[in-house]
C-alpha cells in the first residue's frame, strides 16, 4: 500500500511538473543546452577540409582531416586518446624473453614518429587519470626500449592500431546505457581488456584474473593497496609480451574558432574527444550564444542500429546518443570517474562490520523474470547510496517517474539470465554490460518524492525530485565510485523499453549485433528501417489496447498511467516517424543516409540548462615548482593557470598560487601523491587539499615505517587529471626516538 500510495502521489506531482512563477518578461533560465539544432553529417576527411576552411563546418568529430598538417588560422584543435599501438608477431617467438626483446627492438625501430603516434611502451598513458600511479613504471619501460639492441627482429613484427572506443564498446551499453562500470576510463581496465585475452599460460592468466577480481570487487584496504594492485596487474599483463604495447595514438579534432562564425566554450572528453556528452552540453556558437545551428562532420556513415540497449556502437551513433541520451551520471571529461547529472548522490554511506540492515520493503529484481520482489527480513548491505533524481518530460511529453528509474534493474535481470538454448529473452551483450551493477545491487527503495524550489532572478521553479535508496554489497572509500555502480536512472522511458522487449520476443529484431547475427534477425532499429517501424506500430497497438503494464511494474504503475504512456508514444510516432523517445536534451528530428538533424528539447521540468557544464570548458592545469620533504611531511609550492578573457578570446597565464591575494575555491589545486617504498611497492597514496601559506601540505605522520621512500606528486585543478607534470622527491623516515 505504501508503494502504491507513493506512486499515485508521484504521478500527481509529475503531472504538475516544474511550475515557474512568471514575471511578464523573458525567462532567465533556459533548459537544455546552447544550440537549438545540431546537424551531424557524414563527411570524409577530404570533404571536411574545404568546409572547415570556409567556415561552414563547426567541428570535425573523430579525427584530423588535415592529417597533422598546419591548421588554417581560424581553426583550433583539441587532443584526446585514440587508442593503442601494439606489436603483432608472425609467428610469435616461443618464449617470453624472446618476445619482449623483439617488441623492444620493434619499438625502437619504428622510425620517425607519425602524426598522432606516440612511442610509449606502457599501457597507462598521460590521458589516463591513473597515470600518476604508474609514472615510474612507464619511465622504466621507456628506458628499456631506448637501451634495447638495434638489431632488427628475427621474425616479422607488425604494428597494430587498436581503437580505444572499440575496445570499450561492449562495456558502454546495456539497459539504456545506464550501467557502465565505474572504472570505464581507468588505464588498468583498458590494459586488462587489451592484453588479458592474449595470455596463453594458464598460471599467468589465473594470476591476472585474481588481481582483476580484487580490483572490481573492492577487495583491498585503502588507496595505497588499490594503487599497488593496479601496478601489479599492469605489470603481470605485460610480463609475457604476448600483446606488447609500443605506444598510443592521439586523436586531433579541429573546430572553427573564427571570431564571428566559430564556436567557443568547448568541452571534450580526454578519451572520447568531441564524441562525448560534454561536447554537446558546452559548445555554443559565437554569434548565437543562446541558440543557433551547430554543424558537425563525422567520418563514416552510420551502420550501427539505433536502439539504446546495444546500438549506437559506431562513431556517428555514439555522437547521436551523446546528444539524445541523458544518463544519470556522465563521464568526467578530464578525469576517470563520473559527474552527477540526473541521478545525484545525496549521501553515500559505508557500513561497519555488521552492515546496513536493508528495509524489508526494499525491492530486488528476480533473475530471469525481472520481477521486483521485496528483499524481506534479515538482509544486510555493505553500502547505501541515496539519490535525488532530477526527472523531466520525455520527448513524447510523458513525465519521468520512479518506474522509469527502476526499470533498468528489471531489464538487466530479465535479459541477463542464461536460459535454454534458443530462448530469445537473453542477450549476452546485455549480460556482460550489466554484470558489475547486477552483482553489486542487493536492494532498492523509493523513499519519498520531494519538491525542490530554485530561484532564477525573480522567477521561481518548483521541481519534483524522487528520492531513491540503493543498497550495495560493495564497499570502498571512494564514494564516487560507489555512487556510479548501479544508479537508479534511465534516459529511456519504461514503455519504450517494453516495446523493444516485445519486438525482440516476437522476432522483429535483436538488441545487439552479435545476437542478431546468431538468430538471423535484424539489429533492432527504432527509426531507420521501415519494416521494423511498421511492426513496432502493430505491437504498440496491441499493448495500448490492453493498457499493458509489465508484471514487474504493477506495484509502481497504474492502468491509467499506462494508457497515457501508450497513447503518447503512438501520437509521437505518428508525428515524428520513429520510436526513439528519451528524456534527453535533443530529439531526433529527421535523417537521411548521410545526415541527422537533432532539435533541442527545452522542457521546463528539466533543471539542467545552458551553462550547467561551463566549468569544464577550457580546462586548466596546476604545476609543482618545488617539493620539499621534511621528515614525514611534504610541502609543495604550486603554480596555477588562470583564465584571462577579452571579448571572444582567452589565454591561460601561469602564476604562483597566492600571487593575487586570497584565492577563489576554484583556484585551489588538489595534490595527488603516491609514496613508493624502496622495493617499489606503494606505501601511501591519496589526495591532499590542505593549503597553508600558499603551500600544499601532505601529512604522512604515522603512515610510513622507517625507511627510504620516493614521492610521486602531481597537481590537479578543476578535476583536470590529464597530462600531469609529475614531480618526485626522495626522503627518509627515521624511527621515532
Amino acid at each position: 500500500m505504501f508503494i502504491r500510495g507513493l506512486t499515485l502521489a508521484l504521478i500527481l506531482l509529475l503531472a504538475a511538473g516544474a511550475c515557474p512563477a512568471r514575471a511578464g518578461h523573458e525567462l532567465p533560465f533556459y533548459p537544455g543546452y546552447y544550440p537549438q539544432e545540431i546537424r551531424i553529417e557524414a563527411l570524409s576527411p577530404a570533404a571536411a577540409v574545404p568546409l572547415l576552411r570556409n567556415g561552414t563546418l563547426h567541428a570535425y568529430v573523430g579525427g584530423d582531416p588535415f592529417a597533422g598538417g598546419r591548421l588554417p588560422a581560424h581553426v583550433t584543435s583539441v587532443d584526446s586518446l585514440g587508442g593503442y599501438l601494439v606489436a603483432r608477431f608472425n609467428p610469435a617467438p616461443p618464449d617470453a624473453a624472446a618476445r619482449c626483446a623483439a617488441a623492444s627492438r620493434a619499438g625502437k625501430s619504428l622510425g620517425a614518429p607519425r602524426a598522432g603516434h606516440v612511442a610509449h611502451p606502457y599501457a597507462i598513458t598521460p590521458y589516463h587519470a591513473d597515470y600518476l600511479q604508474h609514472w615510474d613504471l612507464a619511465q622504466a619501460a621507456r628506458k628499456a626500449v631506448e637501451t634495447a639492441s638495434t638489431v632488427p627482429p628475427s621474425r616479422p613484427v607488425a604494428v597494430e592500431e587498436v581503437d580505444l572506443q572499440g575496445l570499450l564498446a561492449a562495456h558502454a551499453i546495456g539497459a539504456g546505457g545506464t550501467f557502465a562500470p565505474p572504472w570505464l576510463k581507468e588505464g588498468w581496465f583498458h590494459a586488462y581488456l587489451l592484453q588479458a585475452p592474449a595470455i596463453s599460460d594458464p598460471a599467468a592468466r589465473q594470476a591476472v584474473e585474481g588481481l582483476y577480481r580484487r580490483l572490481v570487487t573492492f577487495a583491498y584496504d585503502g588507496a595505497a593497496e588499490r594503487a599497488d594492485l593496479e601496478r601489479r596487474l599492469v605489470q603481470r599483463l605485460a610480463a609475457g609480451c604476448e600483446r606488447p604495447v609500443l605506444g598510443y595514438t592521439v586523436r586531433r579534432e579541429p573546430f572553427n574558432s573564427e571570431f564571428s562564425q566559430g564556436i567557443e566554450n568547448i568541452g571534450w572528453d580526454s578519451q572520447r574527444g568531441f564524441n562525448s556528452e560534454i561536447f554537446v552540453r558546452t559548445a555554443k556558437l559565437k554569434d548565437f550564444p543562446w541558440n543557433g545551428w551547430l554543424k558537425v562532420g563525422v567520418a563514416g556513415r552510420a551502420t550501427a542500429a539505433w536502439n539504446p540497449v546495444a546500438g549506437f556502437t559506431d562513431a556517428p551513433g555514439r555522437l547521436l546518443w551523446a546528444a539524445v541520451g541523458d544518463p544519470g551520471l556522465i563521464p568526467a571529461p578530464y578525469a576517470a570517474g563520473f559527474v552527477p547529472h540526473r541521478a545525484v548522490p545525496a549521501e553515500v554511506a559505508v557500513a561497519g562490520p555488521a552492515g546496513f540492515e536493508i528495509p524489508e520493503d526494499a525491492l530486488l529484481p528476480e533473475a530471469g523474470t525481472g520481477a521486483l520482489l521485496p528483499v524481506g527480513k534479515g538482509k544486510t548491505a555493505k553500502a547505501r547510496v541515496t539519490y535525488r533524481l532530477w526527472g523531466s518530460a520525455a520527448h513524447d511529453n510523458t513525465r519521468v517517474s520512479a518506474a522509469d528509474a527502476l526499470y533498468p534493474y528489471v531489464f538487466a535481470a530479465r535479459w541477463s539470465a542464461r536460459r535454454a538454448p534458443g530462448h530469445v529473452e537473453h542477450d549476452p551483450a546485455v549480460e556482460a554490460a550489466t554484470e558489475t551493477a547486477r552483482q553489486a545491487l542487493v536492494g532498492v527503495r523509493v523513499v519519498k518524492v520531494d519538491s525542490e524550489v530554485r530561484r532564477y532572478s525573480d522567477i521561481t521553479f518548483t521541481y519534483v525530485v524522487p528520492v531513491v535508496e540503493v543498497y550495495l554489497n560493495a564497499a570502498t572509500g571512494d564514494t564516487a565510485e560507489l555512487a556510479a555502480l548501479a544508479p537508479p536512472w534511465s534516459t529511456t522511458p519504461w514503455h519504450v523499453m517494453v516495446l523493444m522487449e516485445e519486438a525482440v520476443k516476437r522476432g522483429v529484431g535483436a538488441f545487439s549485433a552479435a545476437e542478431a547475427r546468431r538468430r538471423g534477425v535484424r539489429w533492432l532499429d527504432l527509426a531507420r528501417d521501415p519494416k521494423t517501424r511498421e511492426e513496432l506500430g502493430a505491437i504498440l497497438d496491441g499493448l495500448a489496447r490492453g493498457n499493458h503494464v509489465p508484471e514487474a511494474l504493477k506495484r509502481l504503475v497504474t492502468a491509467d498511467e499506462a494508457q497515457t504512456r501508450w497513447a503518447a508514444l503512438r501520437q509521437f510516432a505518428q508525428r515524428r516517424g520513429h520510436y526513439l523517445v528519451t528524456s534527453g536534451p535533443y530529439q531526433l528530428e529527421k535523417w537521411t543516409d548521410g545526415a541527422v538533424v537533432l532539435g533541442v528539447f527545452r522542457d521546463m521540468n528539466n533543471p539542467l540548462g545552458v551553462g550547467s557544464y561551463d566549468r569544464f570548458a577550457i580546462p586548466r592545469r596546476a604545476y609543482v615548482t618545488r617539493i620539499t620533504a621534511r621528515g614525514d611531511r611534504l610541502e609543495i609550492v604550486p603554480e596555477i593557470e588562470r583564465l584571462e578573457k577579452f571579448l571572444r578570446e582567452y589565454r591561460l597565464v601561469r602564476e604562483p598560487l597566492g600571487s593575487r591575494g586570497e584565492e577563489e575555491r576554484s583556484d585551489l589545486p588538489a595534490c595527488r601523491y603516491v609514496i613508493l617504498g624502496a622495493d617499489g611497492t606503494v606505501a601511501a597514496a591519496g589526495v591532499s587539499r590542505d593549503v597553508h601559506a600558499h603551500r600544499l601540505i601532505v601529512d604522512l605522520k604515522g603512515r610510513l615505517k622507517p625507511g627510504a621512500y620516493t614521492a610521486l606528486v602531481a597537481l590537479a585543478l578543476g578535476d583536470n587529471l590529464v597530462g600531469p607534470e609529475v614531480a618526485t622527491a626522495q626522503f627518509r623516515v627515521d624511527a621515532a626516538p
